[in-house]
């Protein structure tokens, strides 16, 4: 029995063969890349809405619709700079395969997340509510499980990408010089976009809000400057 479009592509994709992948970057735009914005939005949805619904349901929500965009954004925000590199380095990869191949990182990152979102959305619905005592307590252990559930899946996708890559040169040195490249552009602008787009869990304090009046105030790696600073 054949496998419906859209499980076929997550399975493809959870597999992670590079010679599949290699196929699948070469492919119109239309067939290779827009399934893999809906598949992110999705799952992105799913794991947003488990971890924004401790704060409130109206936060989960919130968290639901920005996790999708914010995944989104940082995909076509790397795509052009991604592909330069990618030039810079000596792949042969045109800007449109490395477009794909990035997203499709994003893709596998954002079903490993809606796998992990019942376990997540298990924690927060245990946890004790904003309105306990132990609110802080829990905050702070969602802000670990929220970091260690991305950085799982951070890991996997990236270990997905490097094989293609490495499959696409066939040099060693090249395929770590291009993976470390994107990473970077990825932290940089990840980071700067998610600052921008807080708050996700929500402060146990703090209104509930899309987006804060002062998202355009400040950068991610400011706040961890003057946190180190404050703690040192």
């Amino acid at each position: 029995m054949s496998l419906p479009p859209a499980t076929n592509l997550i399975a493809k994709l959870c597999a992670g063969f590079p010679e599949t992948l290699a196929e699948m970057i070469s492919l119109p735009l239309r067939k290779a890349l827009l399934p893999c914005v809906a598949i992110s939005a999705f799952c992105g949805a799913c794991y947003g809405f488990s971890v924004g619904i401790w704060r409130a349901p109206t936060q989960g929500f919130y968290v639901a619709i920005k996790i999708p965009v914010l995944i989104i954004l940082t995909g076509i925000g790397n795509a052009m700079i991604n592909g330069m590199l990618a030039q810079v380095f000596g792949s042969k990869m045109s800007l449109k395969e490395s477009f794909s191949a990035v997203m499709m990182s994003f893709t596998v990152a954002s079903i490993i997340l809606a796998s992990i979102s019942p376990l997540v959305l298990f924690a927060v619905l245990n946890c004790p509510s904003v309105s306990s005592a132990g609110e802080s307590l829990s905050h702070n252990a969602l802000i670990v499980l929220n970091v260690m559930a991305i950085a799982f899946a951070g890991t996997v996708s990236n270990l997905h990408l490097y094989r293609l890559v490495l499959h696409l040169t066939k040099s060693c040195r090249q395929s770590r010089q291009i993976i470390f490249s994107w990473l970077a552009v990825n932290l940089l602008l990840g980071s700067q976009l998610s600052w921008i787009m807080r708050p996700f869990i929500g402060a146990p304090t703090g209104e509930v809000e899309f987006m804060r009046e002062n998202a355009m105030s400040g950068s991610f790696f400011e706040a961890v400057f003057h946190s180190m600073k404050s703690l040192f």
